[in-house]
């Protein structure tokens, strides 16, 4: 997590105890393999939601030791069985340093270029959802039409770019467009989050998709109604930081443990 996040650790603010904050590691191995749990924990939940399709999708965090490499998921396995011991480790030029199994060109091409440009991007979510790709048919934004699309009131974007992407540098091409964002809406191709950790992208993505959804069911039912920048501004400000986002990671990742008996062992095995 920044430095410039631990003000938002009273937002929004509780009653009673305090609130939970990511934990630190001093050992190097040890917060690899908790990245990787939840990278992994990070998939099982995408697919539990059913934001996936075919073999299209990918996921990076960056290595807590290696800043120029990053954390991906294999070419064709499904969100739904992977595993720590399954992700493969890149670097920004798209080069393998840790398993044998293949990587999606378009991942390297859009992770590597966005991670290179975007040094404070820890992950990147970008996957084919129903209600992010029905969206992104039209070139405009998400509206804030409820306390939850304010999360990205002037904090995404709407990016034209390849729709089979190889050019190595169209990720570079999306963070400079992004620039300090935290999300962007790829014209006719889909939806794509960043953030400090692979906690506050994976919820931020999924706000992301549940978000259009809900745009295109008002829009189908009638005229919007936004609020107005003010109103969006300030309930931005309550709830769009990374530490919120991870707040709201941290229920669905206990409940992945209680529901995969795999990843719950692995959970288990590694060191506090």
């Amino acid at each position: 997590m920044c430095s410039n996040e631990l003000n938002d650790y009273s937002i929004p603010t509780p009653i009673g105890g305090k609130l939970p904050v990511p934990r630190e590691y001093e050992d190097i191995d040890t917060e690899r393999r908790h990245r990787k749990l939840r990278l992994a924990a990070s998939f099982r939940l995408l697919a539990r939601f059913g934001l996936t399709e075919g073999i299209a999708g990918h996921v990076t965090l960056r290595d807590p030791e290696h800043h120029d490499r990053y954390w991906v998921n294999q070419y064709a396995q499904h969100f739904s069985t992977i595993h720590p011991d399954d992700l493969m480790c890149i670097d920004v030029d798209g080069q393998v340093h840790h398993g044998t199994g293949p990587v999606n060109a378009a991942a390297v091409a859009i992770h590597c270029g966005l991670h290179r440009v975007n040094h404070a991007a820890a992950a990147a979510v970008h996957t084919h959802t129903t209600y992010g790709r029905a969206f992104a048919a039209r070139e405009r934004l998400l509206e804030p039409i409820n306390q939850e699309s304010c999360l990205f009131y002037e904090n995404h974007v709407v990016f034209r770019g390849d729709i089979v992407v190889l050019a190595m540098n169209e990720g570079e091409r999306i963070a400079q467009t992004m620039g300090e964002r935290k999300a962007a809406i790829l014209l006719n191709h889909g939806l794509l989050t960043v953030g400090s950790s692979v906690d506050s992208a994976i919820y931020r993505f999924i706000a992301m998709e549940r978000c259009a959804q809900v745009q295109l069911l008002a829009e189908a039912s009638g005229p919007l109604q936004p609020l107005t920048p003010e109103e969006a501004r300030a309930t931005r400000r309550h709830l769009a930081s990374d530490y919120v986002a991870w707040l709201g990671f941290q229920g669905l990742y206990r409940q992945v443990l209680r529901e995969h008996r795999d990843l719950d062992d692995y959970a288990r095995s590694l060191p506090d």
